[in-house]
């Protein structure tokens, strides 16, 4: 007789790996999103810059004549499957169905998470923070800091970006960094404190996306321990979803065990290299 599962559980078990998805996928929204892409690949307009003229009676109106232009995302594939083998099940005294569903919904968020970092690292980034930079005081030249973040910041201010909906990554480790700097502790900086401590999740304008190492990738570090962080603002990036994330449970006979797999389907693009700065921080 055919093993079967009932669709209540199937429902259920959906929810719980979603549930699990969006609580891991950290950067959900930090790009301009388009859902619902049929095909491998889809284009995000680049819109034109035009300046307004003086209007003078009874002539004729001067067009900006700006260029349009296109970049083009292209969609991957992913699934994240484990099976849940049925006399296991019988053996074991915690929930696996809980436990595979943050297993597969975890896997899918670290997912999104990365294709949109692997995008940024890729587009060439309208200005870059390196490492040399130092704030006042024992501010070591390696490490993030205030006069990191502050650079970031004067960079895109110089190009116009707008002030709304900038955000951040850092890794763990430059996160702490912050405290080493000597106005980290300075009560005109008291913020950086509750940063760190959880607090509050902005700074300086920047939304603070923290991730530590992830076997997707992460954010790059090089041979000389220089990590890249990235400051955007969410128009400098598109992400396409052609599938979002989904569930199936299947039973395989073969194996008697169940073979839960997520799947997702997505790519990621930069769309304006001006609203995009790399920070260069060398960890020690």
């Amino acid at each position: 007789m055919a093993t079967t599962l009932s669709p209540a559980f199937v429902t259920l078990f959906e929810a719980e790996v979603h549930q699990a998805y969006q609580a891991s996928a950290t950067l959900r929204n930090v790009a301009r999103m388009r859902t619902g892409v049929e095909g491998s690949t889809a284009k995000f307009p680049i819109l034109a810059k035009g300046s307004a003229s003086v209007r003078t009676p009874s002539t004729d109106v001067v067009p900006l004549n700006g260029t349009f232009s296109s970049v083009t995302a292209t969609l991957t594939d992913y699934v994240a499957s484990e099976y849940s083998d049925i006399f296991n099940q019988a053996k074991i005294n915690f929930d696996e169905r809980q436990e595979l569903a943050k297993l597969v919904g975890n896997a899918i968020g670290r997912r999104e998470d990365q294709i949109i970092i692997d995008a940024l690292i890729a587009g060439s980034a309208g200005s870059t923070v390196a490492n040399t930079v130092v704030t006042t005081g024992n501010a070591t030249a390696s490490d993030l800091n205030v006069g990191k973040i502050i650079g970031a910041k004067k960079a895109l201010d110089a190009k116009s970006v707008p002030p709304t909906d900038r955000h951040m990554i850092i890794h763990a480790n430059s996160l702490a960094s912050l405290l080493g700097d000597e106005r980290a502790v300075s009560a005109d900086f008291a913020q950086i404190q509750a940063l760190v401590r959880g607090e509050v999740n902005s700074f300086m304008g920047f939304t603070m996306h923290m991730i530590g190492d992830r076997d997707e990738g992460g954010l790059p570090i090089d041979g000389s321990s220089d990590r890249t962080c990235l400051a955007f603002h969410r128009d400098a990036i598109g992400c396409a979803v052609g599938i979002p994330p989904k569930t199936e449970v299947n039973y395989i006979p073969e194996k008697t065990s169940f073979l839960v797999t997520a799947m997702y389907s997505a790519g990621a693009i930069v769309i304006d290299a001006n609203g995009l700065v790399d920070i260069t921080c060398r960890e020690s």
